[in-house]
């Protein structure tokens, strides 16, 4: 009995300093990668073994009423679609729709003004990438559009139908093609089969059914002391104002929710969960095709799917945050880093410590 508690102690002990130097070592590179607020943990289906939030809000204003909290809530960027995925599986669930359901099963009025080449896509193909719609991942593709005006569901539709009938498929041999647009389509076929607006969707899935804390664009939108978002203005690291007039309300479903760390975390670990055959809100078979239902990119998440390496990953960033997840299925390990700046020299500091968190615990 002795010996079993001094072994615990020792792990413990073990644990404990593999993370104050973690920590260190993640503070390090944070400034070195002049990242202004970073957050990170390492968490495996039932627990998270290692959390923290380093820095400040802005990197003009580094006093201790602007130091970086816990409950910050940081912009998911495209990591948003593995959320739109999971509500559409939440739907497919519910059998309000099925990952083979033909957009213009829905939308048939729209056929006669459509694209003939894009007459066969499905939910699925859209939320894998595979309808072959222009990525939108880019400003000029925006800026080249004609002005859509009403709620941000509104201006989604009139964008949709506007691609459908102005926008020719992109041709090439890729398994897939990467779209932002593909999603604003796909979280149209859903808010026609379920009535609703995909904001009220989020709301009822995140926020009613699995209680998490969730935002709409910037963090610091409507809260000004939250993070703000950093990009390069003169060769200067610039916070992004709370009243810019940036904003990604036509491709929302791809990339325009904030969290905090910890909600973000259990998301995740219901993720891991449902990989490791453990019933949630979706049931496990479903999890697993929303990660592994086809190579390569399956429904919000890329995936390596093999005999040896069972894992799945996604980067989100829209220029001033980043947001990075990888779950090792293997190992029923994953690691999440949020970051409110998203420049090359922050980025190899991003993966520097992706790097040491993996070797930390592995």
């Amino acid at each position: 009995m002795q010996k079993t508690f001094l072994l615990l102690l020792i792990i413990c002990s073990v644990q404990f300093t593999n993370a104050q130097q973690l920590r260190k070592s993640a503070d390090s590179l944070r400034l070195a990668g002049e990242i202004p607020e970073l957050s990170y943990a390492i968490l495996s289906s039932d627990s998270v073994l290692v959390t923290n939030t380093l820095g400040f809000h802005r990197s003009t204003l580094k006093r201790d009423d602007t130091k970086a909290l816990p409950g910050d809530f940081m912009h998911l960027g495209s990591n948003t679609k593995a959320i739109t995925g999971f509500i559409a599986a939440y739907l497919v669930e519910q059998r309000k729709i099925s990952w083979t359901a033909k957009l213009f099963a829905l939308f048939p009025e729209w056929k006669a003004v459509a694209n003939p080449d894009y007459y066969e896509i499905t939910l699925a193909d859209l939320l894998s990438h595979r309808a072959r719609i222009k990525p939108f991942t880019s400003g000029p593709e925006f800026q080249e559009l004609p002005k859509f005006a009403g709620t941000k569901s509104s201006q989604r539709k009139l964008f949709s139908y506007y691609l459908l009938g102005h926008e020719a498929i992109v041709e090439n041999n890729e398994a897939y093609n990467y779209s932002n647009a593909g999603y604003s389509i796909a979280a149209l076929m859903l808010e026609q089969a379920s009535g609703k607006t995909w904001e009220d969707l989020v709301e009822e899935v995140l926020g009613k059914k699995l209680h998490l804390k969730y935002k709409f664009g910037w963090p610091n939108r409507t809260d000004r002391n939250q993070p703000a978002g950093h990009w390069m203005e003169e060769k200067a690291l610039t916070p992004l104002d709370s009243n810019t007039t940036y904003n990604l309300n036509m491709i929302e479903p791809a990339g325009d929710i904030s969290m905090p760390l910890a909600d973000y975390v259990k998301f995740i670990q219901m993720n891991l969960a449902g990989l490791e055959g453990k019933p949630g809100l979706l049931k496990p078979q479903t999890i697993n095709y929303l990660h592994y239902g086809h190579p390569g990119y399956a429904i919000g998440w890329l995936n390596t799917n093999t005999v040896e390496k069972h894992s799945s990953e996604h980067a989100g960033s829209a220029g001033t945050f980043y947001c990075y997840t990888l779950i090792n299925k293997d190992k029923n390990l994953a690691y999440v880093i949020m970051a409110n700046s998203a420049t090359d020299k922050a980025l190899n500091s991003i993966f520097k410590l992706l790097d040491k968190m993996v070797r930390s615990v592995e």
